[in-house]
């Protein structure tokens, strides 16, 4: 299974990757800059939670490993790997239609509330790595 062994890196891409769900105890890193914001991860066996610029962005039970997460104007985008299936809660525009992705697949559409938190559970294959795309529908 894969894991991210320095909490948070920047990929060579761009991207970001965090998250270490093989931990028995919480570790955490405050001020990663990236791009220009500074982002904060909390990861063990049971959580994972990264904030930018001290305002929510991700959050998952159990803890997971993410990869290549990118943001945009049309949604989030990453790669995850977790012990089983992990409920995944993501910060995105309020009041916006969004449709969920799994491995390529039409999971659902989900329209956020006050606060712009999205949640959906996606399943995770041992040794294989979970395709997520939330893109923002017109």
């Amino acid at each position: 299974m894969a894991i991210v062994e320095e909490i948070i890196r920047e990929e060579d891409d761009g991207t970001l990757s965090f998250g270490n769900f093989h931990l028995s105890e919480k570790k955490k890193i405050s001020d990663f800059e990236h791009a220009g914001d500074t982002y904060k991860v909390k990861t063990f066996a049971e959580i994972t939670k990264l904030e930018k610029n001290e305002a929510f962005l991700y959050e998952s039970y159990p803890g997971t490993a993410v990869f290549h997460f990118e943001e945009s104007d049309e949604g989030i985008t990453f790669d995850m790997d977790a012990e089983g299936d992990a409920q995944i809660t993501v910060g995105l525009e309020e009041n916006v239609k969004y449709a969920v992705i799994i491995n390529g697949e039409f999971a659902e559409k989900i329209t956020t509330g006050i606060g712009g938190k999205l949640s959906f559970s996606a399943a995770s294959v041992e040794d294989e790595l979970t395709n997520v795309e939330i893109k923002k529908l017109d």
